[in-house]
């Protein structure tokens, strides 16, 4: 081909959404069935995206297949929105889904894709959160058979991850699973949350807006629909338990940005090896810790 040939505008350019038409309706048949019984792992025909899978691809094509002229996205990786994944795939629907309004606002997003955590925000009834899988099922840890586990999952036959998490009790004397925990939807189903950590679980329960979990490599998608309960999966005499953010005199550490004692936090590492010793904490929500942050500025100018 002469490399200086260009191909006409209109033979070039991708369609909406970048995937073809037959596909999105595809995906969202998947998704309503999905809705409609939930927590079941609906399999459909992942398509081959410009992206590795295991980057997205399952998370993006129920956004892909999902949006429209009107919402307004919003893409986080671990909480930020400035993260290398978080950035690529927003930069990636914007280029295949002109005329969309991106945001770092989770209060004005109708739409939020999210990498590993859920906004520390409230969502919702008008809101969608999509949430990227690696793996959907929380029985592979037990079971290596799909067909097997299948059976399981229709028996409601949990009994193998019991036996887990009592393992790590009688080892541990704790359940060490940190994230992916695994999860009853409506009473039913157990499903792997995504590698949220267990801090962002209980936000599942009786959540207002919609839950859709896409796991591309494994081509499933999954949901949990507003309103619904998702319990952990524990023993009656074992409380769930989430991520203690607290120092030896049983003080909660604070953001050093915002000073939040509220949110999710990550333990961040000086550079300097000499400060090793001096790790300090920050809200992983990047888009709370910006809000958190001019609140405190705006009361600090009115005080003034």
């Amino acid at each position: 081909m002469n490399p200086d040939y260009e191909l006409p505008l209109d033979e070039a350019a991708y369609s909406f959404g970048f995937l073809d038409e037959y596909a999105k309706r595809e995906v969202r048949r998947c998704i309503l069935k999905a809705i409609s019984i939930p927590g079941y792992q609906t399999p459909y025909a992942s398509r081959e995206m410009p992206m590795g899978r295991g980057f997205g691809t399952g998370g993006l094509q129920v956004t892909l297949s999902l949006i429209g002229q009107n919402d307004v996205l919003k893409v986080i990786d671990q909480g930020s929105d400035d993260s290398v994944n978080a950035v690529s795939l927003r930069q990636f629907v914007e280029l295949t889904c002109p005329g969309i309004d991106t945001t770092e606002s989770t209060v004005d997003a109708t739409l939020i894709q999210s990498r590993h955590r859920i906004p520390e925000k409230a969502l919702t009834e008008d809101q969608v959160l999509v949430l990227q899988v690696p793996y959907p099922d929380p029985l592979v840890l037990v079971e290596p058979s799909e067909a097997r586990r299948k059976v399981m999952h229709g028996e409601g036959d949990y009994s193998r991850i019991l036996t887990k998490l009592y393992e790590d009790l009688v080892h541990f004397d704790e359940i060490t699973i940190s994230h992916r925990y695994p999860t009853r939807i409506n009473g039913h189903y157990v499903i792997d949350p995504s590698p949220i950590p267990r801090y962002d679980v209980p936000q599942l329960h009786q959540s207002k807006a919609l839950v859709l979990l896409g796991a591309g490599r494994e081509k499933k998608i999954y949901a949990v629909p507003p309103y619904t309960q998702a319990e952990p999966l524990v023993f009656d005499d074992v409380p769930f338990r989430i991520e203690d953010f607290t120092n030896a005199q049983g003080q909660r550490y604070a953001c050093v940005r915002c000073g939040a004692v509220d949110s999710y936090l990550d333990e961040i590492m000086p550079a300097d090896s000499q400060e090793r010793a001096q790790k300090f904490w920050q809200c992983s929500d990047s888009d709370y810790c910006n809000q958190q942050l001019a609140q405190h500025k705006l009361l600090a100018g009115e005080a003034a």
